[in-house]
């Protein structure tokens, strides 16, 4: 009985050891597997044998994160002060780095986009971050992707989502706004009226090379006012129309 009783034992103890030895990683899962606390080799997916107390093994996750990167306080080149937050897609791309040099790689990812943001829109004024976000968001994925290469990390894209500005900003910026647009209909009323004066010029020009066309704007314009009733015109007639008349009456 005691021979039963161990050998039973046994086997229940090795059925145990295989079981707690199995593992199993889906397909967007790698295990960093290391012997005896050295780096051994990365495995995956599918069923996966850690020999107990010999192996260790890290789960990895390759699928694409998405960081929401607090709000932070900047304070832009034109020493304006805003609150900017964004949201920050990565993905894991070498499992070995990404556990080996970095002890926590999703909290460091998060600090360093917190800090190249800050540091990026510090750079620029604040009309800049509201007119070109695509570009500024290029220059902080563009940073971010170069210092997390080292840790196996692949920064696919930074958004930014919001830029709050102090409300007496908000007002100044709408002055300034509103007399933009009023410096511009200046600018678009002044255009137009040397545009008609270089038209008018030129038309005077064409008239002059031909008095006969001269004398029958002259008719035109009377034409054109005599419609109205309730006025009294005073028309001055040219010489050389009473002139013309005069040949033709006499011929």
């Amino acid at each position: 009985m005691m021979l039963d009783f161990g050998l039973g034992g046994l086997l229940v103890l090795i059925a145990v050891l295989v079981f707690a030895s199995l593992r199993i990683l889906r397909e967007y899962q790698r295990g960093v597997v290391f012997m005896l606390g050295r780096f051994m080799k990365v495995k995956g997916p599918g069923l996966i044998v850690i020999i107990p107390g010999i192996r260790q093994m890290v789960r990895v996750d390759l699928r694409m994160v998405v960081m929401d990167v607090p709000s932070q306080d900047v304070i832009s080149r034109d020493n304006v002060s805003v609150k900017v937050n964004a949201v920050l897609y990565f993905r894991v791309v070498d499992p070995q780095r990404a556990i080996i040099q970095v002890e926590n790689f999703l909290e460091a990812t998060s600090q360093l986009a917190q800090t190249t943001l800050r540091a990026v829109l510090g750079k620029h004024e604040l009309d800049e971050m509201l007119a070109e976000r695509d570009k500024l968001n290029h220059d902080i994925q563009k940073i971010l992707d170069a210092q997390t290469d080292a840790w196996g990390i692949k920064v696919a894209n930074v958004e930014i989502k919001h830029v709050d500005i102090d409300p007496s900003m908000v007002r100044a910026i709408a002055r300034q706004a509103e007399a933009e647009r009023e410096r511009r209909a200046k600018v678009i009323h002044a255009e137009g009226e040397m545009q008609a004066a270089e038209k008018l010029l030129e038309a005077a020009r064409m008239l002059a090379q031909q008095p006969q066309a001269m004398q029958l704007r002259y008719l035109q314009t009377l034409g054109g006012i005599a419609g109205d009733r309730t006025s009294t015109i005073v028309f001055p007639v040219p010489m050389e129309l009473l002139s013309m008349l005069d040949k033709k009456i006499g011929g």
